[in-house]
């Protein structure tokens, strides 16, 4: 005879709530044992890098960390996780310490128990202001990238006690954007991600090798810089007329994902004529490729010739290619503009509705005859100061290790118990 009590128990069991419940409860005896794991107690460091955000954004960290590797052969380096999902990233990406602190409290008796000096900060993630509540060490937001959207700029500079920028496009960049703001609080380091050497991701070929990179649609109009619903089949089917070229097509990862049907239709119609042009092609050197995924700046020494948006692409194939031509996207018809807000325009082609019909000429002449090259290494300049590749990453380390110096002398007369401002209250996850 069936027992119903036991028939009860074991149908909640087996329900959904339960199922999450004790899903939801050894998840959370897994972080609490990786809280445990990586408290901090083995710490000694100056320098912490905040990273309050879960994994989907790591790319903004991930960037820094060879950077960040360097730099703690000379000023030991802390990464400070507030979320597990970006924990377990980061311990597959690097072998600098890790502290896993998932509330307010523990942070904090974890920073007033060490003797650190200086904070980064490679975004604005909400939680940051929890670390900026103490007081005693400088707080320097370094940023994720260098670009001319509008999204490079934020009220937000203000919390920090310093803004590292690459140079003076981005003091001018700032001064546009923003009211009240001190620009005494921003330090040129240049782009030293950039310096760092990448394995080859994109094999040298014979045939002269056009690169189409476009950005995504961004979260808002404001903030839309793509080519590929207005300009992208076209940029293609030019590029795919020069004679002896390679297109390879290289989108913003969140261009696939896109949900605007403009969006999908242009990208589905760019694999289509990729694909159509490569049954005559047998070389594989001389294929076309599309690529989704992979670091666009270890691709960057095969490219021949970019065709970018407005975004960190353009800028970063400057510093590292000062001699490469690249051609830049406006999908809103105003040179004007564009030349003021993103002063890379002023050297590069402009693809626009009033020459997208040339395309293939455009090409040609940039290919046979760059006559850019001179004005790009002027803004080359403009963007990220004097110096070739490695200079940035000797602006970063002298930058931070003067701010280390000048803190450690004013806290020789700092008493830290009084340092906190903030509300303590916040409830730990995992995510």
């Amino acid at each position: 005879m069936t027992n119903p009590i036991r028939s009860v128990a074991r149908d909640a069991v087996r329900s959904r709530a339960w199922k999450a419940t004790s899903r939801w409860i050894r998840g959370t005896e897994r972080w609490n044992r990786l809280e445990d794991e990586f408290d901090g107690s083995y710490v000694k460091a100056e320098v912490v890098v905040y990273f309050g955000d879960r994994s989907s954004k790591f790319y903004q960290l991930e960037q820094w960390i060879p950077v960040l590797e360097e730099l703690h052969k000379t000023h030991r380096v802390v990464l400070v996780m507030r979320k597990g999902s970006a924990l377990l990233r980061t311990l597959e990406t690097t072998h600098l310490p890790v502290v896993f602190k998932r509330k307010f409290d523990p942070l904090h008796t974890f920073y007033h128990a060490n003797n650190f000096k200086l904070a980064l900060y490679v975004n604005n993630g909400m939680t940051n202001f929890q670390s900026l509540a103490f007081a005693p060490m400088v707080h320097v937001h370094v940023n994720h990238g260098e670009s001319d959207k509008l999204s490079m700029v934020s009220n937000q500079s203000k919390s920090y006690d310093k803004v590292f920028v690459a140079g003076d496009a981005a003091i001018e960049r700032h001064r546009r954007a923003l009211i009240d703001f001190d620009e005494s609080a921003l330090v040129k380091v240049g782009r030293p991600q950039l310096d760092i050497e990448r394995p080859v991701e994109l094999e040298p070929s014979n045939a002269r090798t056009i690169m189409y990179a476009p950005t995504w649609e961004g979260e808002n109009e404001s903030n839309n810089y793509t080519s590929v619903d207005l300009f992208g089949p076209q940029i293609i089917e030019a590029a795919l007329q020069i004679p002896n070229a390679r297109v390879i097509y290289k989108p913003h990862p969140r261009v696939e994902k896109s949900k605007d049907p403009a969006m999908t239709e242009a990208n589905a119609r760019i694999l289509d004529l990729l694909e159509a042009a490569n049954e005559s092609i047998s070389d594989e050197s001389k294929q076309h490729q599309v690529l989704m995924q992979g670091d666009i700046l270890a691709m960057f020494n095969a490219v021949d010739l970019l065709i970018t948006d407005i975004s960190s692409v353009g800028l970063d194939f400057l510093y590292l290619h000062p001699e490469k031509p690249l051609a830049l996207t406006d999908r809103r018809d105003d040179t004007v503009v564009l030349n003021a807000e993103a002063p890379i325009s002023r050297a590069t082609p402009i693809i626009d509705r009033s020459t997208v019909d040339r395309l293939n000429q455009m090409f040609q002449a940039m290919l046979s005859e760059d006559s850019a090259a001179e004005a790009r290494r002027d803004l080359r300049r403009h963007y990220f100061g004097d110096g070739g590749k490695g200079t940035s990453t000797v602006l970063f380390t002298e930058a931070v290790s003067k701010l280390i110096s000048a803190r450690s002398a004013v806290l020789e007369h700092f008493h830290t118990d009084d340092s906190i401002n903030a509300e303590s209250e916040d409830e730990a996850s995992g995510e």
